[in-house]
């Protein structure tokens, strides 16, 4: 059986690999839909709150009214320095590559993951007419491009 659960937040980006609008810093209305496969074990499988529980509280921790920034964007130290310099705590949400809606539909799969829920699909609408559906297959799919990624770096920092 499937379960769906909208949720939404806003945040600030930016795509420094892009030479277009989106490098610039600007920010979003994010709606996140989640298809969760559950199994009926009696008259209820799964109530809805028990999603909302975990995930509404920490969207609202880690991803509202924050930054999602790549920690190799040039601007990821100015803010670092920033926050250092004058103690203010900005909420940075940090990335390992760009801040591309693909990379984000892979990093709320994995953390949504880590609640113990079966995800089986994520829908992320980043504007009122674009929206990326990413499935399972393709989580499992991106992990194991990361896998091979990280260990062609690996072995390329090894021989030198």
């Amino acid at each position: 059986m499937l379960i769906e659960k909208q949720y939404k937040f806003y945040a600030a980006h930016r795509n420094e690999t892009l030479q277009d609008k989106c490098r610039n810093l600007h920010g979003h209305r994010y709606g996140i839909r989640c298809c969760f496969e559950v199994e009926r074990v009696g008259d209820i499988s799964t109530l809805f709150g028990d999603f909302d529980a975990q995930i509404e509280p920490w969207l609202k921790q880690n991803y509202d009214h924050g930054m999602l920034i790549n920690r190799h964007d040039p601007l990821y130290e100015t803010l670092l320095d920033h926050m250092a310099r004058t103690g203010e705590q900005l909420r940075l949400n940090v990335f390992d590559g760009p801040t591309s809606v693909e990379n984000l539909c892979h990093k709320l799969f994995t953390e949504i993951t880590q609640f113990g829920f079966r995800l089986q699909r994520l829908e992320v609408q980043e504007t009122d007419t674009s929206v990326i559906v990413y499935t399972r297959e393709d989580w499992v799919s991106d992990n194991r491009w990361q896998q091979r990624r990280r260990a062609a770096a690996e072995q390329l920092q090894a021989t030198h």
